[in-house]
C-alpha cells in the first residue's frame, strides 16, 4: 500500500503520535521511512537577527538537530531504516518539497490545537499541506 512515508517530526506531544503512527504504518507496509524537521523562520526573529546577531539561529538548528536524531533514534530502536532530513524555511512547503523529492505515498503529521487567531497568523500546516503534497495525508491525533 505505501512504500515511501515522510514522517514531519517537531519532537511536540502531537509530533511523536505522528511519528508512533507513522512507525506503525511502516511496520505494517514494510515502507521506507524518511523523518523531516523544518526549522521555520519567524519574521520578527528575522528582523531581530538583522538588527542585532546573536547566536540564536544556531542554537535553534542544534535543537532540531537533536531532536531529529531522539526521532530517529526511536524509529530504529521499532525495527525501521530511517533517512533523516532538516530543512528550513515554511513547514508545509518544506514537507511538500520533502515529499516530492523522495516520491512519498504518505505525509504524516501531528495535529495541533490552535485559536481561530493563529490559524490566521501562522496557517494550519494540515490544512496548507494539501496545496503542497504529491500523495495522501494522515494526520495523527493523539488521545485527548
Amino acid at each position: 500500500m505505501y512504500r515511501t512515508i515522510l514522517l514531519a517530526y517537531d519532537g511536540s506531544r502531537q509530533g511523536r503520535e505522528a511519528l508512533d503512527q507513522g512507525a506503525e504504518l511502516a511496520s505494517l507496509c514494510q515502507a521506507r521511512v524518511y523523518l523531516l524537521a523544518v526549522v521555520a523562520h519567524e519574521l520578527g526573529v528575522a528582523l531581530a537577527e538583522a538588527a542585532a546577531p546573536s547566536d540564536l539561529p544556531e542554537r535553534e538548528y542544534q535543537e532540531v538537530r537533536r531532536m531529529l536524531t531522539e526521532g530517529a533514534e526511536a524509529l530504529r530502536r521499532a525495527g525501521l531504516s530511517v533517512d533523516t532530513r532538516l530543512a528550513a524555511g515554511n513547514p508545509a512547503e518544506e514537507i511538500g518539497r520533502m515529499a516530492h523529492e523522495v516520491g512519498a505515498d504518505l505525509v504524516v503529521v501531528g495535529h495541533r490545537e490552535q485559536s481561530a487567531l493563529a490559524r490566521w497568523w501562522h496557517g494550519s500546516v494540515g490544512a496548507s499541506l494539501l496545496a503542497h503534497a504529491p500523495c495522501s495525508l494522515l494526520v495523527a491525533v493523539a488521545d485527548r
